[in-house]
């Protein structure tokens, strides 16, 4: 699985996407992520140029949503924990199957905390955790979170701070900043700019103060964060050895932070552009971690 196809212009990543699905998953979660991401494109308007592949991975041949979608898989979670380290970006989407899988400690928890383990293992690529809705609730259980900050549906930001509450007890004690915020990226690569108000991101600052990040912004950052030995070892410094991990609220704030994702690996001119097309209008999030790479 290559992440490079080569153009006219010279290489052109092909982000390669992961979306991991369990029984009575949302599929809003998972159809606007993966409409959002279909329609970006390195140049507007270029098909030819598509910015994310993405691959889809169950537990079994067919999984059916919530509200009765069957989606064939594309390949089982053994095949995607072989294959973990050829993604970019992993995204989990909520459902209301989240306690029973909770309770039984199931898939995705354990694709969870090996693509963070990955990361860690292997901070010269960057890679991005995702989650929609209640999918935080996952990322919080398996100890992700930790030392972050994080939002999930507003419907279960007590259950959340619970959960993430009992995972600092069973880990290292580092609390997680439960945010009711639309979207919440930690560990953000881009350039915020001096003017908040004409930029797709807010930084939201910390109570121990930091700089804004001067980052090279959209998909040259993206390109040529692998090949820089400073933001290799810059990553290798950070919690999660620099793995962006995202968490969204309900499904539209899902589309944001899609249309984030588009702006912070392609381009602030793609997230546009995909809105556009979407007719949908781009609601900001929060970040709370940016760093030069």
């Amino acid at each position: 699985m290559s992440a490079v196809e080569d153009s006219a212009d010279g290489p052109v990543p092909v982000i390669q996407v992961l979306f991991a699905l369990h029984p009575s998953f949302g599929a809003q979660e998972l159809c606007g992520p993966l409409e959002v991401l279909s329609n970006a494109y390195h140049k507007i308007k270029d098909p030819t140029t598509k910015a994310f592949e993405s691959t889809i991975a169950a537990t079994s041949q067919g999984v059916t949503s919530s509200s009765g979608l069957t989606i064939k898989a594309d390949i089982d979670y053994d095949d995607a924990l072989e294959d973990l380290k050829d993604y970019d970006v992993l995204i989990i989407p909520g459902g209301p199957s989240i306690d029973t899988i909770l309770k039984s400690d199931s898939q995705p928890l354990q694709l969870i905390k090996a693509y963070a383990e990955l990361q860690q293992s292997d901070p010269s690529k960057e890679r991005t955790l995702m989650s929609i809705g209640t999918g935080s609730l996952l990322l919080g259980h398996a100890g992700i979170l930790q030392g972050l900050a994080a939002t999930t549906h507003p419907d279960y930001y007590t259950k959340f701070e619970i959960i993430c509450q009992e995972a600092a007890r069973r880990g290292d004690l580092e609390q997680t900043d439960v945010m009711e915020e639309n979207y919440v990226v930690n560990n953000a690569r881009f350039d915020l700019g001096d003017k908040l108000e004409e930029n797709p991101f807010i930084l939201s600052k910390r109570p121990d103060g930091r700089r804004q990040s001067i980052a090279r912004k959209g998909s040259n950052a993206w390109k040529e964060s692998v090949k820089r030995r400073e933001s290799n070892a810059r990553r290798a410094k950070l919690k999660l050895g620099g793995l962006r991990v995202i968490t969204s609220g309900g499904v539209t704030s899902g589309l944001d932070a899609s249309l984030y994702l588009v702006a912070a690996m392609v381009s602030h001119e793609s997230a546009e552009e995909v809105a556009r097309v979407l007719q949908y209008s781009w609601n900001k999030g929060v970040t709370v971690e940016g760093i030069d790479v």
